[in-house]
C-alpha cells in the first residue's frame, strides 16, 4: 500500500512539472487592441463583448416595466378583481410561466374597518382571487402562495376614505422580497 502511495505521489509530481517554454506560450492577449479582422486571421472565434452586454435589467425592478407594479386595489367590502388589473395579471402570469423557478407570494390586505376576523377572511379572499386568476392564465399552483394580512400592514394610517382605499389591496411579492 505504501509503495502504491509513493508511486502515485511521484507520478503526480512528474505530471505537474512543466518546462518554462510551455508556460510562456500561455500569455494574456489584449483583445481591445486587436481588430475583428485580426482575430479572424488568428483563428479566434471569440468576439469581444461590451461590459454588461447580455445582462438584461430585472423587469421586476424596472419602473418602466408593468412588472414593477405589484398592487391590485379593491372597492369597499369587495374581493373581485377589476378588469383594469387584467393586463397587470397577464404580465405577471407570462413572467411566472417563462420563469418556472420564480415564486410569488400574494398578500391580501384590508382597511381597518370591520372586525379583525372579518378583515383576515376578506384579505384571504382577495389573495386567493389573484392566485386563482394567475393559475387560470397558466401559472403553476406551486409558484404562487396566498396569505392574508388583514389590517396588519396598512399603507396609510389616516381615517379617511382616500387612506382606506390604499389599504384595500393585494400585493404581489416575488421570492427574496418577503
Amino acid at each position: 500500500m505504501r509503495k502504491l502511495f509513493a508511486f502515485v505521489a511521484v507520478a503526480l509530481l512528474a505530471a505537474c512539472a512543466g518546462t518554462p517554454e510551455m508556460e510562456s506560450k500561455a500569455g494574456v492577449e489584449d483583445r481591445a487592441a486587436t481588430s475583428a479582422a485580426g482575430d479572424r486571421q488568428a483563428g479566434s472565434a471569440v468576439t469581444p463583448v461590451a461590459p454588461n452586454a447580455g445582462q438584461q435589467a430585472n423587469p421586476l425592478k424596472d419602473p418602466g416595466s408593468i412588472l414593477s407594479k405589484r398592487s391590485i386595489f379593491y372597492d369597499y367590502d369587495k374581493y373581485d378583481v377589476k378588469d383594469e388589473y387584467k393586463p397587470l395579471l397577464q404580465a405577471h402570469a407570462r413572467y411566472l410561466a417563462q420563469n418556472p423557478g420564480a415564486k410569488m407570494l400574494v398578500q391580501g390586505n384590508a382597511d381597518e374597518r370591520g372586525s379583525r376576523e372579518y378583515n383576515i377572511a376578506l384579505g384571504q379572499k382577495r389573495a386567493d382571487g389573484v392566485k386563482k386568476i394567475l393559475q387560470l392564465m397558466g401559472v403553476k399552483e406551486s409558484q404562487v402562495e396566498s396569505v392574508s394580512l388583514g389590517e396588519e400592514k396598512p399603507r396609510c394610517a389616516e381615517a379617511t376614505e382616500e387612506c382606506y382605499s390604499k389599504n384595500r389591496r393585494s400585493d404581489m411579492l416575488y421570492g427574496g422580497e418577503y
